[in-house]
Parts: structure tokens; sequence; C-alpha cells
């Protein structure tokens, strides 16, 4: 299958057919006229028209039925070669039917090599009808073969003109359709790949909102059962306490689903994120009863830098209720030269860093380099853990930038 077999190719052919075709029969009329009226009553007369009737029935059954099982364009040009043959030993319109039929040639051929195959045999059976006919003669030399040659010359320079201008218009063609499949491919793979981000991103918000506030809920309500009886004050605080948990966790999960863009309960507002983790500091020693040390400076920072720090927070301070049995929090929250960083420390049992595969820290660590920060987690058994997150903010160097 060469390049030309292509479905260009295909319709540029088509296409050249099919405006040929009105001018071949009005040739091949005025061919028989001349035929009719010019040449002598004799045999030959009646010889040449046959050979181009066998032409012109090959080429009308080729034309009107392409599909058909017995006169294929193969078949068309080998009775072509024999009626030039023919004609040439005759010496009847034979130069006019090479001239008419010299595009048939590119046109069913379809590949250069059988093109030029067919051609060179209609130029040499059309050079043999006339060598028999005229002998060695300065006339078959003179004009003849001479004029024969520089007719078939010119075929063959259109002809692979026209086959190099389709070729290259298939190659267009068909890095044209590549692209644009490679487009789509890739367009594809960035859609799954956005909804595969979505996916994550929301399956962090809810593990860092809902699934934390679930959790204090259990807590509370295992510890206002458990004290019911002997400490109603205790438990009537924890029952409130359950209350706004799931207050705030149902205004969370329609944040979620809703996907506002303003802010929600359980993000963080416009201002000061201190005054925001303050909130969230005080709420967690009122539910577990732990001493918390903050260092919170007043810092203003955007949406997005202020979300990843509360999260960062919710989430260090759920593994201290669920993990740690400390006695103490610290958290410092400062301006830094190379951007904002949170610590958070607890007394607790510690853990071996290397061994952890929750999801919380992995999620803290994704969601602080989207915004081109780090996480640090310090910790060992019986030591107690050390969080620091940093991220870096817009107009201050990374600190890598620092210390280069």
């Amino acid at each position: 299958m060469t390049a030309l077999a292509t479905p260009l190719a295909d319709a540029f052919w088509a296409t050249s057919l099919r405006r040929w075709n009105a001018v071949c029969w009005v040739l091949f009329a005025a061919m028989a006229v001349g035929l009719v009226t010019t040449v002598p009553a004799s045999g030959s007369k009646y010889e040449a028209l046959a050979l181009l009737s066998l032409v012109v029935l090959c080429y009308a059954v080729l034309d009107r039925f392409p599909g058909n099982p017995v006169v294929r364009p193969r078949v068309y040009l080998s009775a072509l070669v024999l009626a030039l043959g023919g004609l040439a030993y005759l010496g009847s319109s034979y130069a006019a039917l090479f001239m008419v039929t010299l595009p048939h040639y590119w046109m069913f051929g379809r590949t250069p090599r059988v093109s030029m195959g067919f051609l060179g045999l209609a130029t040499g059976a059309t050079l043999a009808g006339s060598l028999i006919r005229q002998g060695w003669t300065a006339e078959f030399f003179g004009e003849t073969m001479v004029s024969t040659l520089i007719v078939v010359a010119v075929g063959v320079l259109i002809g692979l003109w026209a086959h190099s201008v389709v070729a290259q218009s298939s190659e267009r063609a068909r890095l044209i359709e590549e692209l644009e499949r490679t487009q789509a491919q890739l367009s594809e793979a960035h859609q799954r790949q956005g909804a595969a981000d979505e996916r994550e991103r929301i399956a962090r918000d809810i593990h860092d909102t809902l699934a934390q506030g679930f959790a204090s809920i259990i807590v509370l309500a295992e510890a206002a059962q458990a004290g019911i009886h002997h400490d109603p004050a205790t438990s009537a605080q924890q029952l409130r306490s359950i209350e706004s948990t799931a207050r705030e966790n149902l205004a969370e999960a329609r944040e979620l689903v809703g996907s506002a863009r303003q802010p929600g309960p359980g993000q963080v507002a416009g201002g000061s994120v201190a005054r925001t983790l303050r909130r969230t500091l005080d709420r967690f020693a009122e539910d577990t009863g732990l001493a918390v040390d903050a260092d919170l400076a007043d810092l203003e920072c955007d949406q997005q830098t202020r979300i990843a720090l509360l999260r960062c927070t919710q989430e260090s301070l759920a593994n201290v209720r669920k993990h740690a049995r400390a006695s103490m929090v610290g958290v410092v929250l400062a301006r830094r030269p190379h951007g904002v960083e949170l610590e958070i420390t607890d007394d607790g049992t510690g853990f071996l860093v290397g061994e952890s595969t929750g999801f919380g820290l992995d999620g803290m660590r994704k969601r602080l380099a989207e915004l081109g920060g780090r996480l640090t987690v310090t910790s060992s058994v019986g030591d107690g853990t050390r969080i620091l997150a940093l991220i870096p903010l817009a107009g201050v160097p990374t600190a890598g930038e620092v210390e280069a």
C-alpha cells in the first residue's frame, strides 16, 4: 500500500476522472467521425473502428460500473495498449488516441510504477506498430519516434508531478489527522487528570473537615455518656459541643456539595488567620481538656494560605486527640523571611515517621505542595511530635532561595 492509496488520493483521481470524462467522450466521438469520413472504405478502416470501439466499450463499462468484476482498470489499460499498437500498424488516428488517453494511465494505474509500466507498454506497442508499417525509414525516426517520445516524456513529467502533489497532500492530511487525534487524546487525559485531582481535593476536604468533626462527635458522645450520672454539668457542655460540631459539619457538607466559593463555617473568613486558629484551639481545649499554649502572630494572607493553615492545624489536633495521649499542645504561627511557618508540637507518645501510612499527613503534604510549601514531621516513640508547615508568600523568596 503506497502513500497514494488514501481517501485523499481516491478523491483526487475520482474528481480528475469525472472532469476528463466529458472531454474523452467528445474526443472519442471526433475520432470515430474522422475515421468514418476521411479513411477510404477498406478492411483497415473497419479494423480501426473495431479497435476504437473496444477502447470506448471498456472505458464506458469501467466508468458506469467501476465495481464490475470483468473490466477492471488494468484490463482497460491492457485493451488500450492493444488498440494503440493496432492503430499504429494501421496508421489510423493512433496519435490522437494516445494523447486523449494519456491521463488514463495515471488515473487508473494509481501508483507511479503501474502507471509508467502501462505507459511504457503503450509506447512500445505504438512504436512497434509504426515500425512494422513504416520500416526503418527517416519518417519513422524523424516523425513517429520523436513525436511519440516527446508526448510520453511530457505525460511522464505531468503524471509524476500530480502523484507528488497528491502524495504531499495525503501526508499533510495524515499529519493533520494524527495531530487532531493526539490533541483529542491530550484533552481527554487532561480531563481525566482534572477529574482525579478534583476527587482527591474533595476527599482531602472531607477528611480534614467532616471526618474530623465526626471523630470529635464520637469522642464527646462517649465522654458525655460516661459522665452523665456523676457529672451532668460537664456532660451537658459536651452535648452542646456535639450539637455545635454537628451543625458545623452540616454546613461543611452543604459547602462541599454546592462547591460554593464563599468561605463557609468550617473555612477561613477573610482577615487575620490568627483569630480563626485561636477559635479552633479554644474549641479543641474545651473538648479535650488538654492545655494549649499558642503564640499566634497577627498575619494577613490570601484565602488559600489561610485554608491550608487551618486544615493543617485541624488535622494535627485530630491526630493528637486520636493517637498522641498528650497532656499539652503548643502552636506557633510566625512570619519568617521565607514565608509563613506553622509549628504544632505535643508531648505525647510519638510515632515512627517512616512507618506512618495515614491519609492525614499525606493530605497535608499535598495541600502545602500546591502552594509551593512543604511539611516537616519530626517524631520518635516516647518523645512527642513536631509538625512544621511552611508556606511561601508572594514576593517572599523560598527557603532554598534564601540559603542560596
